[in-house]
């Protein structure tokens, strides 16, 4: 019985490692966001481009509105966890995040959904190593192509289909703003019915989006 259980694990070890190397070069083949978006609404619209492809103005948007520090932290953001914790503790819930792109990109390629404290330790694990063999434009090109962007849609260069009928690379500044304006939850908020408080959010993206410089 140790035999195997001592195999199972040198296997797992071993997926893992080939898995990460895997997404050096290629985007996830799928994820289990992806299988849930699939399950529950009966379709799955995705289509991965690359780095290049994607354009300026969304990885700006992104960035602005989701974690300004990106290029420069080492792939936890701590004032902004310890904000997100105090501001938690005060409510009694989780209210706000202190993911950063980084660690979103961990738990969108490798892990699933959820808020257990086993989840949120292999996220810290997989950030770590992400950020040391990936870097920075591989971790947003495969957060770009990955993350959730509204019922059964995922991916940049999707959202964009979805939304405006056009290339990501063509979308422009406020079209980039309101797509990344609905990232908390793409779900429930629309960028084509906006609330008063989406509304707010957009126009601080687009001015958040003028000190971005992208490396």
């Amino acid at each position: 019985m140790w035999k195997l259980v001592k195999k199972l694990f040198l296997f797992l070890i071993l997926a893992n490692i080939l898995f990460v190397i895997f997404g050096i070069f290629f985007n996830p083949p799928i994820t289990f966001t992806q299988i849930g978006g699939l399950v529950k609404y009966g379709k799955l619209e995705r289509d991965y481009i690359s780095y290049d492809d994607m354009g300026g103005n969304i990885k700006k948007a992104v960035i602005a509105s989701e974690d300004q520090l990106f290029f420069t932290h080492n792939g936890f953001d701590y004032k902004q966890i310890e904000k997100a914790m105090k501001k938690n503790d005060k409510k009694g819930k989780v209210v706000r995040g202190g993911s950063t792109i980084s660690q979103q990109t961990a738990k969108n390629v490798f892990l699933w959904q959820g808020r257990s404290w086993i989840r949120k330790g292999l996220e810290v694990i997989y950030t770590f190593i992400i950020e040391k063999i990936w870097g920075k434009d591989v971790i947003l090109e495969r957060y770009l192509n990955s993350i959730e962007m509204g019922q059964g849609v995922f991916g940049i260069e999707a959202a964009s289909q979805y939304y405006y009928n056009k290339p990501a690379k063509d979308l422009t500044k406020s079209e980039a703003a309101w797509i990344a304006t609905v990232l908390p939850n793409p779900k429930k908020y629309d960028p084509k019915n906006p609330t008063p408080y989406l509304r707010k959010k957009h126009g601080w993206i687009m001015r958040q989006m003028n000190n971005i410089v992208l490396k």
